[in-house]
């Protein structure tokens, strides 16, 4: 049923998967890639016998450009795009995203993410937590699941759960689960709600944006809360002193390669994670973490 796309994002495999499910009613994906990755997907697509164009229903667990930088692409070929409500206005006007996008990445925006274009208003579709779309027989359950993101979605399809960022980063069978926490909305707390959501609904099986099938959820999920406390409370010392980035990158990369040195991680797999979780970006997101902890309530 479910077909596992990868998008051998800057040539590299294992860093983004979509996957494709096939329907009475016509393939529907889940996550569309970057931009960048367009020719990838259309490509794959073509290997199971179908074009850009049959792709008549998309969603999208949040709208970081990893996710859904392509959204607009399958829009103007005739796709409706589900996305959490929060990240409907961006996917119809993504001058904000676009304009953050290029102040982070500069000259390496075009490389690594492509660009974007404005998704007309009746080509998406904002879903609601617990809500359920049928497409072509199948039953596809939307839980919002916010704390990698605020607009954060999973995707449930019969005992499967398709879970973007919220269920972490794992590369391989022996890869450790790591939580990507960028900026601007890591919430420690409301990831573990949504953890704590997803491992009430006792899931087969999890389907990671980075990378692939997991078919442990109750071990998976206890390896991802514990680190993802873990490097909270890493970080924190350093924000307290407020200790600048450069100080700060190379111990946090190194603390990291310790886990990947305990399980003998091949340099491959270490670089397919660095490219799906850079580290600089965990930094930032949980130093804006704990600087919003610290901030009076208003």
């Amino acid at each position: 049923m479910v077909t596992t796309i990868d998008l051998c994002f800057q040539n590299q495999s294992q860093a983004i998967a979509a996957y494709l499910i096939k329907t009475n009613d016509g393939p529907v994906l889940i996550e569309t890639g970057p931009h960048s990755t367009l020719p990838v997907l259309e490509a794959a697509l073509l290997k199971s016998g179908f074009k850009l164009s049959d792709i008549k229903h998309a969603f999208v667990t949040h709208i970081h450009l990893d996710h859904a930088g392509a959204a607009w692409a399958l829009a103007e070929q005739g796709a409706t795009i589900y996305v959490h409500p929060l990240g409907l206005p961006h996917l119809h006007n993504p001058d904000k995203l676009l304009s953050s996008a290029k102040r982070i990445y500069q000259d390496k925006m075009d490389s690594l993410w492509g660009t974007l274009e404005p998704i007309p208003k009746e080509q998406l579709c904002a879903v609601r937590h617990g809500s359920m779309v049928k497409i072509g027989g199948l039953n596809f359950s939307v839980w919002h699941t916010p704390g990698h993101a605020i607009h954060h979605i999973t995707i449930a399809v019969k005992n499967l759960a398709f879970t973007g960022d919220v269920a972490g980063v794992k590369v391989g069978e022996n890869g450790p689960v790591m939580p990507p926490c960028p900026p601007p909305d890591i919430d420690i707390e409301t990831w573990r709600a949504s953890i704590n959501l997803l491992k009430l609904r006792r899931f087969n099986a999890l389907y990671l944006t980075h990378f692939g099938r997991v078919n442990n959820p109750k071990k998976h999920f206890l390896e991802l809360e514990g680190r993802l406390l873990n490097w909270a409370n890493w970080i924190r010392p350093f924000w307290e002193r407020n200790a600048p980035f450069e100080e700060v990158l190379p111990l946090f990369k190194a603390y990291v390669d310790k886990s990947y040195d305990q399980l003998g991680l091949p340099a491959e797999d270490r670089l397919r994670y660095d490219l799906a979780n850079p580290p600089d970006m965990s930094i930032g997101g949980l130093y804006r973490y704990w600087t919003k902890k610290a901030a009076p309530p208003k």
